[in-house]
């Protein structure tokens, strides 16, 4: 992690992509390539163009991005830690109103997530 930015400032700055649907914008920017991403206990998905492919997948399904609404967010800066609870809602393509509730643990290393794991019912 640079000196000039901590990991509070990049996890906030990464929260700010998510608040207005640029996800894809996001694991470009956020994400290290050898991201390790994993859903509940699924099986994870290592690389970041492979699951840059998973995250366009579920993004087709997105007709309007409506809001996020973050609930807690917990940094731990010496051990690049960052956990966040918070819950989504958008439009799928078929007009269907969709609300998501999730948490998730990412560890950070030199300004980027290299692995992620949510937690949704």
């Amino acid at each position: 992690m640079s000196a000039t930015i901590t990991l509070r400032e990049r996890v906030e700055q990464l929260k700010g992509y998510i608040n207005d649907g640029r996800i894809l914008e996001a694991m470009d920017e956020f994400y290290d390539q050898s991201l390790v991403m994993r859903e509940n206990s699924e099986a994870p998905t290592e690389g970041l163009s492979a699951n840059i492919e998973r995250e366009k997948q579920f993004l087709d399904s997105v007709k309007e991005w409506k809001w996020t609404r973050w609930h807690a967010t917990a940094i731990n800066e010496d051990d690049g830690i960052a956990a966040l609870e918070y819950s989504f809602q958008f439009v799928d393509t078929s007009g269907k109103t969709v609300t998501y509730e999730q948490a998730t643990i990412q560890r950070w290393q030199g300004g980027r997530i290299v692995s992620e794991r949510f937690y949704h019912g």
